[in-house]
Order: C-alpha cells, then structure tokens, then sequence
C-alpha cells in the first residue's frame, strides 16, 4: 500500500494513524507551547503590543487569515505517483 493515501502524513508524527475527531499530539505540543509562553513572562509585553494596534486592521488581518483557512489543503487533492518538491 505504498501510494495509499491515508498511510501517509504530510506533517510527519505518526503517519497513517488516525487520532478520530481531535488530534492529541498537536493538542498536546499546543499546551505546551502556550505553557512555555505564559512562564516566559513575555504576556504582559503581548498584551500591550496587541492592545497598541489599530482596531481596522486587527479586523483587516483577522478578515486575511480567516480567508486563507477557508483555502484548500493542496494535499487534498495531491496525486501520490508525483514526488513532492
């Protein structure tokens, strides 16, 4: 099953693994990051930074990347005879 789809993971991990309707592993490394960010002490300097910026392009950068989460994942449609670049 060497060019069946579902053995493979783009993101590298357990590929093939199917973790059902949550993804532990990135939930975990998620907890973790934002752990380490909170005892960094870096909050405080993030919070004034984001309360400093201008409230249109707060919506203007939220309207941006919530149109790039709506694209399509191009390994959806990936043809796995092809070698990825």
């Amino acid at each position: 099953m060497a060019n069946d789809p579902t053995s493979r993971h783009p993101g590298g991990g357990n590929q093939g693994e199917n973790q059902g309707e949550g993804d532990r592993e990135s939930a975990e490394r998620y907890n973790e990051a934002t752990h380490e960010f909170v005892q960094s002490g870096n909050v405080d300097d993030a919070a004034e930074h984001a309360a400093e910026q201008d409230p249109q392009e707060a919506r203007r950068s939220e309207r941006e990347a919530r149109e790039h989460a709506k694209e399509e994942d191009p390994a959806v449609h990936r043809d796995y005879e092809k070698p990825v670049n």
